[in-house]
């Protein structure tokens, strides 16, 4: 599955797309994985209110399910102006 981080998710990773293995369930699941593997995971996933994520280009939230998606992207939040 492909994952892609935008903005200052992407700066605290340090990459803008990794493509993982993963079992996990549902984004929420898929955090969990991400935070277990390296500290910078669990700084960029520290707050998950001041984040928001996609499957499949389309916006969810943290329970959704995975089977199936092939990319979850995580963004902060879109501001106007």
């Amino acid at each position: 599955m492909d994952v892609v981080y935008f903005a200052w998710v992407r700066e605290r990773i340090g990459l803008p797309r990794e493509t993982v293995e993963t079992e996990a369930a549902t984004v929420a699941d898929l955090v969990q994985e991400l935070i277990a593997r390296e500290e910078r995971y669990a700084a960029a996933f520290a707050d998950l209110s001041a984040l928001r994520c996609a499957v499949d280009q389309e916006l969810t939230d943290f329970d959704a399910r995975l089977s199936g998606a092939k990319e979850v992207a995580f963004f902060p939040p879109m501001t106007g102006g």
